[in-house]
């Protein structure tokens, strides 16, 4: 198998074109390869700049879980270092994580920060929401949202090789008009939901408004996690 490694994004295309296979950290593809036979060609995003960038308001697909630091927001932070070993952490990448696992880790972080994902295509680079690019299995190139006011992360413990723990992820942000929107996004199972409510009142209305939503039709062990992490959220000082 050759590996290709380009360092822009006209050069990425051009292996796309020709037929490489997006490799990202490999933890995930590489049992699946050894099993089915492995391409021709694979392509790796880890030389390419746009796809390495991090900070408040990007992040992108290449860049390992283990690079995700203080630069980045809590509900991240707390999502990267719950994911597997230190080991898999300096491999496993932003993007190989998001698309192409089935537990997808990261997703409720990324939701509650209502973050816009960049692709990329043979002949195209444009920016979708989260929902097109795990529809269509988009190679990700990165990731932006505006930074939110504060947010939150719990991931209940879990045993190797057991069902995936339930997830609960929630920031608030701002509108740009005075107001801010609490969004929660919860994996129960290897189910994601996602949904949000207007910060206008106390955090019991507002839980009682997300009652109504996706959210709130969850079983009851999990809508009591969601509740906890939202009256705990709402409580922080930057939102009160």
């Amino acid at each position: 198998m050759l590996l290709r490694l380009p360092t822009s994004v006209s050069e990425a295309q051009e292996c796309m074109a020709e037929g490489a296979v997006p490799i990202g950290g490999a933890t995930l593809v590489w049992a699946t390869w050894q099993r089915d036979g492995f391409p021709e060609q694979s392509v790796s995003l880890r030389h390419l700049p746009e796809a390495n960038a991090i900070g408040r308001e990007v992040l992108g697909a290449a860049v390992v879980l283990n690079r995700i630091d203080d630069h980045l927001p809590e509900t991240l932070r707390r999502a990267a270092s719950s994911v597997g070993t230190g080991a898999i952490r300096r491999t496993a990448t932003v993007g190989g994580n998001i698309v192409g696992s089935t537990l997808r880790c990261l997703l409720p972080a990324v939701l509650v920060l209502d973050a816009r994902a960049t692709v990329l295509e043979p002949d195209s680079v444009y920016e979708t929401d989260l929902a097109e690019v795990l529809a269509k299995r988009h190679l990700l190139l990165s990731l932006r949202w505006r930074e939110p006011i504060a947010s939150t992360y719990y991931k209940e413990p879990g045993e190797a090789g057991g069902p995936p723990p339930l997830v609960v992820a929630a920031a608030v942000q701002g509108d740009g008009a005075g107001r801010s929107r609490l969004r929660v996004a919860v994996r129960d199972g290897y189910e994601v939901v996602s949904d949000s409510a207007l910060c206008d009142a106390d955090a019991e209305q507002v839980l009682h408004t997300l009652r109504g939503t996706a959210v709130g039709g969850l079983q009851a062990a999990a809508w009591e996690v969601v509740r906890r992490q939202v009256t705990e959220l709402l409580a922080h000082p930057a939102v009160r």
